[in-house]
């Protein structure tokens, strides 16, 4: 299986074992969140394309002409950086000023960035140099590669970006492994660099002129982390939609709301798709076909449709802003070779990410709002449930903790919710003086989708418990297959118990959950 249809003829030389389509090959065809999923949990291997590999030699070769032809200075190749761009480098000191650069710039502090997205920053950063618009080796990326291919990644730190000049500190971090300095994470262990080098034979590679700059401009710290966030928030939508649909039935819910009929008059497409699943995931269900009392549900449950169908749609529009971003060209100066033209430029700066990220953080907080709510009306008594799903309440507490845990977290995803992309700050002595901010908007999104997979959690241990009260009315098939893989994990209460156990199980639950993928990106 090739997903950018360019034809390769393996070498079994190079892959003596591996069969053709273990490899995913960089090109310029797109890259999009289907083929990132196929690569990632096929753990496939990385290769260039024939066209990948040209583009990279001919920007080389174009690069080393023009320094033989031209003595002027060209920002980044024989200059210094920053506020010190008017610095000539002479030609004898650009290996220097490159190694020089990657060694300073690694300034990285805070906490370590995890395996998943050091592992997606690698095969980004070799995406965006394979189009031949970087001036980088063909060494050098293919030492990126044998890096991600062989599962040796460097030791990160989440503090240091600004989000324009690049990711300039975690991407100096990624790259110092590459001159046989900083640390690596190889076989479940925490070594130097220089040591993985030695086992592989390797020798440090020596960085020409520009290298240095097009490795640490960009912007795959916060591509990465954005294309992490929107796996798991895919993920997080489809469960959060299903275990909306087991609390409809365990709150004894109208079905009307849901009618295909109230969504065709304000079609927003992910209100629409919200309000289908819900008719889906609760087909042939006892207690949504029985007639209701209840004339209205509380917004929490109506409104479902309307609220997890924004953020659906804010899904869809991060989705398109960083499909664009991890198939383009980031770094600074980019080289034209048809135009013959090396240009001094601003695509590293990480604005448009910036605000995909904060926009997306506050969609994800928004969802785990609206589930907290839902938990919220389960433990009240109402509807016929006793108060806080317990069958002796007042001895004991039953689910009357859950819900404050889950108010808590709402309530810290408020706050991470705070757009970082408001605030800038000047640096470099002024030459760099508006930054996007969007590295602390990946970090921090983070945090919000990991407190959402908490509140889900919280609400399908509410929604089971609760559902068990309605027996022997069933629910739907969908749903009583979902609440019988749950039950083997987290059990009916019939009396107080250490929570946090099985909210720990519940979460665990939610993080082994595999869906197709097919109805992820639907």
């Amino acid at each position: 299986m090739q997903f950018n249809g360019v034809n390769k003829i393996i070498d079994t030389n190079q892959h003596p074992i591996l069969p053709m389509d273990s490899f995913h090959y960089i090109s310029s065809a797109v890259l999009d969140l289907h083929v990132l999923y196929d690569i990632i949990n096929n753990k496939k291997k990385l290769d260039l394309s024939d066209e990948a590999r040209v583009n990279i030699e001919k920007s080389r070769h174009y690069l080393n002409e023009k320094i033989k032809q031209n003595d002027l200075p060209i920002y980044g190749i024989n200059t210094g950086f920053g506020s010190l761009c008017n610095v000539k480098i002479a030609a004898k000191n650009l290996t220097q000023l490159q190694q020089n650069l990657v060694m300073s710039h690694a300034c990285g502090t805070g906490n370590l960035v995890s395996k998943p997205i050091i592992r997606l920053m690698l095969l980004l950063k070799i995406q965006s140099l394979s189009y031949g618009n970087s001036g980088v080796s063909l060494q050098t990326v293919r030492r990126l590669m044998d890096f991600y291919n062989e599962d040796i990644l460097p030791v990160i730190y989440e503090q240091g970006s600004l989000g324009a000049s690049g990711d300039l500190a975690p991407l100096a971090h990624m790259s110092l492994p590459l001159l046989g300095k900083g640390e690596v994470y190889y076989n479940n262990e925490r070594i130097t660099a220089e040591s993985v080098l030695k086992k592989f034979d390797w020798k440090p590679i020596e960085l020409q002129s520009k290298e240095g700059l097009a490795l640490l401009n960009g912007t795959q710290f916060m591509s990465a982390h954005g294309v992490y966030a929107l796996l798991e928030s895919y993920k997080l939508c489809y469960l959060a939609d299903a275990i909306g649909a087991v609390s409809i039935d365990a709150f004894n819910c109208n079905m009307s709301p849901f009618d295909e009929l109230v969504h065709m008059v304000r079609p927003h497409r992910g209100q629409i798709k919200t309000a289908e699943r819900l008719r889906e995931f609760l087909k042939g269900s006892e207690i949504a076909e029985n007639e209701k009392e209840n004339v209205q549900d509380p917004y929490s449950f109506r409104c479902i449709p309307q609220v997890h169908g924004a953020t659906r749609d804010t899904l869809a529009f991060v989705r398109k802003t960083f499909k664009t971003e991890i198939n383009s060209v980031t770094d600074n100066p980019n080289i034209f070779i048809e135009a013959d033209k090396i240009i001094s430029g601003g695509n590293f700066h990480g604005q448009p990410l910036a605000l995909a990220l904060d926009y997306l953080a506050i969609a994800m907080a928004e969802m785990g709002n609206i589930s907290e709510r839902r938990i919220y009306q389960l433990v009240s008594g109402l509807r016929g449930l006793p108060t806080f799903l317990v069958e002796n309440p007042g001895l004991n507490s039953g689910f009357m903790i859950p819900q404050y845990t889950a108010a808590s977290i709402v309530s810290q995803n408020k706050q991470y919710a705070t757009p970082a992309s408001i605030d800038s700050i000047i640096s470099s002595n002024g030459q760099e003086d508006h930054v996007s901010m969007g590295a602390n908007g990946a970090t921090k999104l983070l945090k919000v989708i990991e407190n959402i997979s908490t509140i889900l959690a919280i609400e399908l241990f509410n929604a089971s418990q609760a559902l068990h009260f309605r027996e022997p009315a069933k629910t739907s098939p969908f749903l009583t297959e979902l609440l019988d893989a749950f039950r083997a994990e987290v059990p009916i209460l019939r009396e107080d118990q250490v929570m946090s156990d099985h909210i720990r199980h519940a979460k665990e639950f939610i993080a082994n959950y595999t869906i197709d993928q097919d109805l992820l990106f639907d």
